[in-house]
């Protein structure tokens, strides 16, 4: 009888595990466009009623671990298509 439970135990952590590695994906997508988009962003160009949460997007990408920043980055980067 423990071996079904050891099975079933099993299969619904790597069900978690599949769950968890998706929205991680999901979410380094969407760290990645924020990064680009602060990258890009000219701050003294936004209107006076984004401003404060454009700083707010800025110190959160800013505080993000190098690793994870550049996961972030990669998740949007697209290969580029060799010439021909």
């Amino acid at each position: 009888m423990t071996k079904v439970g050891e099975n079933t135990g099993t299969y619904m952590l790597g069900k978690e595990l599949d769950i968890l590695m998706k929205e991680r994906s999901r979410l380094l997508r969407v760290a990645g466009a924020a990064a680009q988009f602060v990258a890009l962003m000219e701050s003294r160009a936004l209107p006076k009623s984004v401003a404060t949460e454009a700083e707010l997007l800025a110190e959160s990408v800013n505080a993000l671990p190098e690793d994870t920043l550049r996961d972030a980055l990669a998740s949007i980067t697209r290969p580029l298509k060799e010439a021909p």
